[in-house]
């Protein structure tokens, strides 16, 4: 019977969201269910009761009419998606996990390619301060390379950009609890990493009056405590959000894109591609300039004014473009 609830929601899926649209799939769901009791009973096999509900009542275009969502499926025809399957579906999410701790790492190695010449300097001397400046380089080449690496990883899936598709009720069931799975590690590690942040200006506070090789050391735990933490919020946001990105194939007006009950409730699109792609990255990257910019000139009494700022930049936006 599950697999007969599968078709008939992978049926629906691309219909639009609407009153008629579900009572018509709830009578067809009823029909469906008593045809399959009925050829239970008759002493019909598993498989041949399912072949035979599907067979019969598998054509939404001879039923529509019937059903009274011609109108609805005759439009909908044209703009059909087409459904990933659930084995692409685990393959685009083990990728989109490696490209995200590929990129976390590099973002880390960029971090902390500053240290290397703070360590050279203070326990080598002035001497050394070539191969200093030569580790920072190296650091930055092999996040560039993880970067790259990371891109590599993931781009047998820009099809999804360019073509509709969609992803049918039981693989939706499976992304779902997929990520909720990984909520509470999501949440573990982005509240470790944004607290790693904030305490990372402690050794340079505690070490401030101490011998002058501790004071220069406290200034590689702020980069390294900085560098582990922006790891871990790069690393879970990006790898919560392939989950996420998943979801959202399913347009929100249509019954796929109600397959988790309040899904698109929230979700925010602007008409333009780009500022929508903008806007899906905006507040993180308020958040990262916030924490450069404070960490780097300890300005906290200043930076908190981008918040306000970006807050009436986001309105703006959101009251032109949506």
């Amino acid at each position: 019977m599950e697999a007969i609830r599968n078709y008939l929601e992978t049926m629906f899926a691309n219909l639009p969201n609407t009153m008629e649209v579900q009572k018509a799939k709830r009578e067809l769901g009823q029909m469906m269910e008593d045809k399959y009791t009925e050829l239970k009973g008759e002493g019909k096999t598993e498989n041949e009761a399912i072949g035979t509900v599907i067979s019969e009542f598998g054509n939404l275009d001879e039923l529509a009419e019937d059903l009274g969502i011609a109108p609805y499926v005759k439009k909908q025809a044209a703009a059909m998606g087409k459904i990933l399957p659930l084995q692409e579906v685990k393959e685009f999410l083990a990728a989109k996990s490696k490209s995200a701790f590929l990129v976390g790492l590099g973002v880390m190695l960029c971090i902390l390619s500053p240290c290397a010449p703070i360590l050279t300097d203070t326990f080598m001397g002035d001497g050394l301060a070539n191969l200093g400046a030569a580790l920072l380089f190296v650091l930055i080449g092999m996040a560039v390379a993880l970067f790259v690496y990371a891109g590599l990883t993931t781009s047998k899936w820009e099809y999804l950009e360019k073509e509709p598709y969609i992803i049918d009720f039981a693989t939706t069931e499976y992304v779902h609890n997929q990520q909720n799975l990984f909520r509470p590690t999501y949440g573990l590690m982005l509240t470790i990493g944004i607290v790693l942040c904030v305490l990372s200006v402690v050794p340079s506070i505690l070490l401030e009056n101490a011998v002058a090789w501790m004071e220069e050391f406290s200034g590689v735990l702020l980069f390294v405590m900085v560098g582990f933490g922006v790891f871990l919020i790069v690393f879970s946001c990006k790898r919560f959000n392939s989950f996420q990105y998943l979801l959202d194939l399913n347009k929100a007006d249509t019954v796929a894109g109600n397959f988790v009950p309040g899904q698109n409730k929230n979700k925010r699109t602007y008409q333009n591609k780009t500022v929508n792609g903008i806007m899906s990255v905006y507040w993180p990257t308020i958040t990262c300039i916030y924490l450069c910019w404070s960490f780097l000139t300890f300005d906290w009494h200043i930076s908190w004014i981008i918040w306000p700022i970006a807050a009436v930049i986001n309105a703006l936006i959101r009251n032109i473009c949506e």
